[in-house]
């Protein structure tokens, strides 16, 4: 995997910079993908520019995801795998009992869902032309009805989007993955999930390279991985 590829959306913390340490270490070269480059600017110094590129797009804007992908050709001539972890949180009440007001809940459905998607529609062409692999991070949340929570709405929506770009990426020999972690030790957890049982971050990088890892015959659709002791 010395020559491999990876692009990383959200990859300034979280799951997104424990996977990309993960990846340098197994070889791979990666391309950072933040808001702001500065942010990512540690990493690349951590890993080294030769095998890190720092790179400022807005996973929700067409333009900005389309162009980190350019650059990363420029820079490393080929994109292999690409994982699709952008993504926010906020407490919602459909009752408007707390939580955001519903004009912030515009930003949750675009990143988490338009994000994802404007990610996909970047990188397929290139991964197609390595038989290369996308990841998706969904989430617990996406599997079971969370009450009155519109992030878990989102993530059954990236669950969705997944499978629908499965089915699509049949003959291509891209392979697609959709992680979907449970309560993780992230700068998103309400103050009711960080009394409970958590996830490190690079808990679930080990699961995203677990996936990235299988030979090109092997196609893992899908991780669930939770902490012991969540309920649902």
């Amino acid at each position: 995997m010395a020559e491999r590829v990876l692009l990383v959306t959200g990859a300034s913390r979280g799951i997104g910079a424990a996977t990309a340490r993960r990846a340098v270490s197994a070889g791979f070269r990666v391309a950072l993908v933040a808001r702001k480059s500065e942010v990512v600017a540690p990493l690349v110094a951590e890993f080294g520019e030769e095998n890190a590129l720092a790179l400022a797009a807005d996973v929700t804007d067409w333009r900005g995801v389309s162009g980190a992908v350019e650059a990363t050709l420029a820079r490393f001539g080929r994109l292999d795998a690409a994982f699709a972890n952008a993504g926010i949180g906020m407490g919602v009440s459909f009752f408007g009992n707390g939580g955001a007001e519903p004009e912030q809940w515009r930003e949750l459905v675009l990143t988490n869902v338009y994000g994802p998607a404007l990610t996909a529609r970047a990188v397929l062409p290139a991964l197609a032309d390595t038989s290369g692999h996308l990841v998706l991070t969904g989430s617990v949340a996406g599997r079971y009805p969370r009450k009155g929570s519109l992030y878990s709405a989102t993530k059954w929506a990236v669950s969705g989007l997944a499978a629908g770009i499965r089915e699509e990426a049949v003959g291509t020999g891209v392979r697609v993955t959709l992680v979907q972690p449970g309560i993780t030790d992230t700068d998103i957890l309400t103050d009711e999930q960080r009394r409970k049982p958590k996830l490190e971050a690079d808990d679930v990088a080990r699961a995203v390279l677990y996936a990235l890892e299988q030979p090109p015959s092997v196609d893992v659709n899908e991780i669930m991985v939770r902490p012991t002791g969540q309920v649902l």
